[in-house]
């Protein structure tokens, strides 16, 4: 398999990060590509793609972002590196993913490697990872936390989190590793031991895995992201990616649940109906508009179209050789957001109870970590979708936005939390803080 568009990778990354916003493009409408029918243009075809990244650059003084009306926002936790994703546990302790990309020489080699490198440092993606989970305490329940301990560390790019009884799973980037976990402690010494292998490598693309556990208590979902963009490195490099795994945790065995999700990262699950959800990032280089990120729930043994179709049966037309017989099995996500926008976090409403979840009612809070390649930028907010009958529906509505201004980006959401207490904690991974969102 080939990626044809793109006559030189290397010329297409060099101009296009000298160039930057300085692109032909028409400015498209950020609405564009929202809901369960979103609008799908023709793909643009030309020799640059769009390269428009945000300077990142920390919240200074009493700055943050802004919430909705009817809300309000605080700090519940600084000075953090890099937190991707969160946690509770059952005694309220928050755990912080603080985690960012491993080595992975063989995504970064060659002219366009180089390049790369250079957007995601302007972007704020380009440091060390810490490669710890700290905790979080707010014993006083006035919505800051403060105790913040290392809980575990000497990790590998870790993400995900869920805990099973007295058994704290975590998705390192490689591997799904267990730690004891024992209630009121705010550090362990226990060395982590790898309970199920994941697709990793010298490539390794989308290097974050996240996990979730069954309500009863049985399997494990993991999400694993594509090795490229649209297979350009090789359909034998995707093998176990682009993909949600479900590991049966008495006999560890596991299997692929569900395919062709180019990069799915938080995910959840419907405790009324037991349906899994995941929010999954949808390929580049097709122009402003194309392809929409979306909502899904995930279906057992769907195969949702990547690399050679998107949202349902649409062909991409870059992949080769093709695959009809496997396109006509693609379904449709339901609910797309927005084309470039980086969805990553995901928490539903159901089974939650507090004054977030009353004001928003059944639905899903979904972090958008924001574009670099789209003009005019889209994400960089906090969003809440509705749902009705167990199912996405309706428009959706900002829940925190602002964290840009003009050319800098602030903060980039990522995880979000609806925590005991009827909160809203987001982690936004530039601005190394947590806030906590309230309805006033």
């Amino acid at each position: 398999m080939k990626y044809g568009t793109i006559a030189s990778a290397a010329l297409v990354m060099a101009l296009g990060a000298t160039l930057g916003a300085c692109n032909s493009n028409e400015p498209a409408p950020i609405e564009t590509g929202f809901g369960p029918s979103p609008d799908l243009p023709k793909p643009t075809d030309k020799l640059l793609p769009t390269v428009n990244v945000a300077t990142a650059k920390a919240w200074t003084g009493d700055s943050r972002p802004t919430p909705a009306a009817g809300l309000a926002v605080n700090q519940f936790a600084a000075d953090l590196d890099h937190p991707r994703w969160l946690y509770q546990l059952p005694n309220g302790d928050v755990l912080v993913a603080e985690t960012n990309g491993p080595p992975r020489p063989e995504d970064g080699d060659g002219i366009r490697g180089f390049f790369m490198k250079r957007v995601m440092k302007k972007a704020g993606a380009g440091v060390p990872s810490a490669n710890r989970i700290s905790l979080l305490r707010d014993a006083d329940g006035d919505g800051v936390a403060e105790t913040h301990t290392t809980y575990l560390s000497g990790l590998n790019s870790p993400f995900g989190m869920t805990l099973v009884g007295d058994t704290l799973y975590i998705a390192d980037t490689d591997a799904i590793v267990t730690v004891p976990y024992v209630e009121g402690e705010t550090t362990t010494t226990a060395t982590p031991e790898q309970f199920f292998a994941l697709p990793a490598g010298e490539i390794n693309h989308h290097w974050t895995k996240n996990v979730v556990a069954s309500p009863d208590g049985t399997k494990l979902y993991a999400s694993v992201g594509s090795n490229s963009n649209v297979a350009e490195n090789g359909i034998e490099a995707e093998e176990g990616r682009a993909a949600i795994w479900e590991i049966d945790i008495a006999s560890r065995e596991g299997r692929v649940f569900a395919k062709g999700l180019r990069n799915p990262v938080g995910m959840d699950i419907d405790p009324a109906t037991g349906t899994l959800f995941t929010v999954v990032n949808e390929r580049d280089e097709l122009g402003n508009n194309l392809v929409p990120d979306y909502l899904t729930s995930v279906k057992d043994g769907a195969f949702y179209g990547w690399p050679y179709s998107y949202y349902g049966q649409t062909v991409d037309t870059r992949v080769e050789p093709q695959k009809p017989d496997l396109v006509a099995s693609a379904i449709a996500p339901d609910y797309a957001l927005g084309s470039h926008t980086a969805s990553l976090g995901l928490d539903l409403t159901s089974g939650s109870t507090g004054a977030m979840a009353t004001h928003f009612g059944e639905g899903a809070f979904i972090g958008q970590h924001g574009s670099w390649n789209r003009k005019p930028r889209s994400g960089y907010k906090v969003i809440f979708v509705p749902f009705a009958n167990g199912m996405p529906s309706g428009e959706p509505t900002t829940v925190l936005d602002d964290f840009m201004t003009d050319d800098t980006a602030h903060g980039r959401p990522v995880g979000v939390l609806l925590d005991q207490s009827g909160s809203l904690l987001v982690a936004d991974d530039v601005g190394n803080r947590i806030w906590r969102v309230t309805a006033q």
